[in-house]
């Protein structure tokens, strides 16, 4: 089998997930390229899997987004073309920031048309996916989870020696935030709730850079005069990324809007318990990993929910060997490509307009 993928591995330095989701589709016994139009004007591929396409439409200046929405385009219209299979991975369903919604809400249109199947990571975002496009539900559609990031980066140091290396008191409670830092992942309701935090003992890491200067102004602003926070404000390179994630005793992800979110599973991957708002498919994920490492909190964040957070993590008894034992890549790439088999069937039979074809691949 052949895949064509957009992204293939050109961003594993940004968000390693579709390179170990592609190398595992390899060792599965399945080819992998990454898409451009000659290789779909080549030799024929099986399928063309697009993750993240609100990447093409919504670039924040109008000229850009429109060259690569007609990149995009190309793209998919040669895999149709050569009879493979299109096949969408539903990270989002709508862009984080909406800079040209007319614009935007035309290519959904356009891209969701051309769409033979698709997979969700969880079965919450396969019920939102259905319901923000009613017509997937004439398409096949599979549940298949995000995979864990254990063995991607260094993991060599120990809570002591993090804390040490980022000039931390040992015994203090230690609140982190990491990733790239963008107005819907809500940084400023974190630091608002910190300062209301009791005791000299607390300590908030934040690490990542910024979408824009206004928002970096605005972030600092809401550390301005506490001590007891550190802003690293810049990209983390993958050798500091255990660093942060070693050092804390919570890792907290207080999103406005959430689907899914590839910064929880680095986290857990890390063996950190996070606290997490209570959308999109959180609960879910509380479910598959155990409710004893991952909390959720409703409504907005506050500072009484972080001091009861901070006990349930430095209280709860864990067992890191259990920790996402179902989240493996051979698992995944292996239903992965069960679910490109069952897409090619399902066009081969051509059912019935308007007939239901939801799958959960489980085996």
């Amino acid at each position: 089998m052949r895949i064509v993928a957009v992204p293939a591995f050109v961003n594993r330095t940004v968000n390693p997930y579709n390179a170990l989701l592609y190398g595992a589709v390899r060792r599965v016994g399945a080819t992998v390229v990454a898409a451009a139009p000659w290789r779909l004007l080549g030799r024929r591929p099986d399928v063309l899997h697009v993750h993240w396409p609100d990447a093409f439409f919504s670039a924040r200046r109008l000229p850009k987004a429109v060259a690569t929405s007609l990149l995009l385009m190309l793209v998919v219209l040669a895999a149709r073309m050569r009879k493979a299979r299109v096949i969408w991975t539903v990270h989002n369903l709508r862009p984080h920031e909406e800079w040209h919604a007319r614009w935007e809400a035309r290519m959904w249109c356009w891209f969701v048309a051309r769409v033979d199947g698709y997979i969700a990571l969880t079965a919450g975002g396969q019920a939102a996916a259905l319901a923000r496009f009613p017509e997937l539900g004439g398409r096949p559609g599979f549940v298949i989870p995000h995979g864990h990031y254990r063995d991607e980066y260094p993991a060599e140091v120990d809570r002591g020696a993090a804390r040490a290396a980022l000039g931390l008191p040992a015994d203090a409670r230690v609140v982190a935030f990491l990733g790239a830092i963008r107005p819907y992942k809500n940084l400023p309701a974190l630091l608002a709730a910190f300062r209301g935090v009791p005791g000299e003992g607390w300590r908030l890491l934040v690490a990542g850079k910024p979408a824009g200067d206004d928002l970096e102004a605005e972030i600092r602003r809401g550390a301005a005069g506490e001590g007891r926070v550190r802003l690293d404000l810049a990209f983390v390179p993958k050798a500091r990324v255990q660093l942060y994630l070693r050092a804390a005793d919570l890792v907290v992800f207080p999103y406005r809007e959430i689907l899914n979110s590839g910064s929880a599973l680095l986290a857990l991957s890390f063996d950190r318990p996070i606290l997490v708002s209570e959308r999109g498919a959180m609960a879910e994920l509380a479910a598959a990993v155990g409710p004893e490492w991952v909390r959720t909190y409703g409504g907005e964040l506050t500072a009484a929910t972080l001091v009861e957070a901070m006990a349930w993590a430095r209280g709860c008894p864990r067992d890191p060997a259990r920790l996402l034992r179902d989240l493996d890549w051979e698992e995944i790439a292996r239903r992965t490509v069960l679910a490109y088999e069952a897409v090619g069937r399902y066009e081969a039979a051509r059912p019935r307009p308007g007939r239901r074809a939801v799958v959960a691949v489980r085996n």
